[in-house]
This record gives structure tokens, C-alpha cells and sequence, in this order.
């Protein structure tokens, strides 16, 4: 009798321990439910907004601009070599020696200057390019930030897996920053 005592009381305590533990497990629930209704989430499409936004497009023309004359005298330099280039094939055949081999020197010449040229004018253009885009990812982060704050989003995250266009604010953001690149820009 006394083990079939012992037996209901572990059976009583296992029966009290699993509802105890259905009930924390329901009252954690409800209270992440609670705290999360009324969350603010936004996502923000961090590519769309680099391709998109006014001023990373006046940023790259700036630099289109800058590197414009470089790269015209990139394409002298590669007109004259190529007209040297016709001059070779053309009259090679009958060139005197000295003129033709000095002019296959030209041309062997010409040739290591266009690609050392060219090898610095993209690594400039790159290395420009990178510091542009450094300092407006920055900027851009700042703006996301002073639009998630004046909007009460209480998160806001970039580039995700999935998620719905209901809390895509991306349209949004380049809305604000359309309308800044006008006021800045009207202004000036």
C-alpha cells in the first residue's frame, strides 16, 4: 500500500511539474506575443538604394567628369598607336630597314604604354570609385537611420532572405532622399 501511495504521489508531482511547464511555456509565449505587437520592423534593399538613389548617380557622373580627361588622352594615345599600326601593315613591306624596325619599336613601345595606361587609369578610377561609395554608404546608413527614427520603426534591417513587401521601406527612403537631392540642389 504504501509503494502504491509512493507511485500516485511521483504520478501526482510528474502530472503538477508538466502542467507547471505548460503553463510557463504559455505565459512565455504570450508575453513575447505581448512585446512583439507592438514592434516596428523595416527592411531596406541596400543595393536598390546604392543603384537608385540621386546622389550616388550625381557621384559617379562627378567621377565620370573627373576622370574625362584622362581618358581621352587614353583614346590619343590609342588612335596613335593604332594609325601607326595601319602605317606598319600598310608600308612594312616596303619601309628600308632602319625605318621599319624603328617603327616596330614604336609599336612595341606603344603598346606596353596603353596597357600601363590603361592598368592605371581603372585602378585609379576604382580606387576613386571605392571612396566615393565608402562615403555614401555611410551617408545612406545615416539617412535610413533618421528616416526609421522619425517614422518609430523600432528595427530596421538590410539585405535579408525574405521578407514581405509590407515592411519594405525602401521606396520610402529614396522618396526622402529624391526630395533632399532637389532641395539641395535647388538651393545651390
Amino acid at each position: 500500500m504504501a509503494r502504491d501511495e509512493d507511485m500516485r504521489m511521483q504520478l501526482t508531482s510528474l502530472v503538477i511539474a508538466r502542467i507547471g511547464f505548460l503553463l510557463g511555456a504559455l505565459l512565455i509565449a504570450f508575453t513575447a506575443n505581448a512585446q512583439t505587437e507592438g514592434l516596428r520592423v523595416g527592411v531596406v534593399n541596400v543595393t536598390r538604394l546604392l543603384e537608385q538613389a540621386p546622389q550616388v548617380q550625381s557621384a559617379m557622373a562627378g567621377l565620370q567628369a573627373e576622370f574625362a580627361p584622362r581618358q581621352e588622352e587614353f583614346a590619343a594615345l590609342q588612335q596613335s598607336y593604332q594609325e601607326n599600326q595601319e602605317i606598319y601593315q600598310r608600308d612594312g613591306a616596303v619601309m628600308g630597314e632602319t625605318e621599319r624596325l624603328n617603327l616596330e619599336r614604336e609599336l612595341r613601345d606603344g603598346e606596353r604604354v596603353i596597357q600601363r595606361e590603361q592598368n592605371e587609369l581603372v585602378e585609379d578610377f576604382n580606387i576613386r570609385r571605392n571612396e566615393e561609395l565608402g562615403a555614401i554608404q555611410g551617408f545612406l546608413l545615416q539617412e535610413v537611420q533618421t528616416y526609421a527614427q522619425a517614422e518609430g520603426y523600432d528595427l530596421v534591417v538590410a539585405d535579408v532572405l525574405y521578407f514581405s513587401e509590407g515592411i519594405d521601406i525602401t521606396d520610402d527612403v529614396l522618396q526622402g532622399l529624391e526630395a533632399d537631392f532637389s532641395a539641395d540642389d535647388g538651393g545651390s
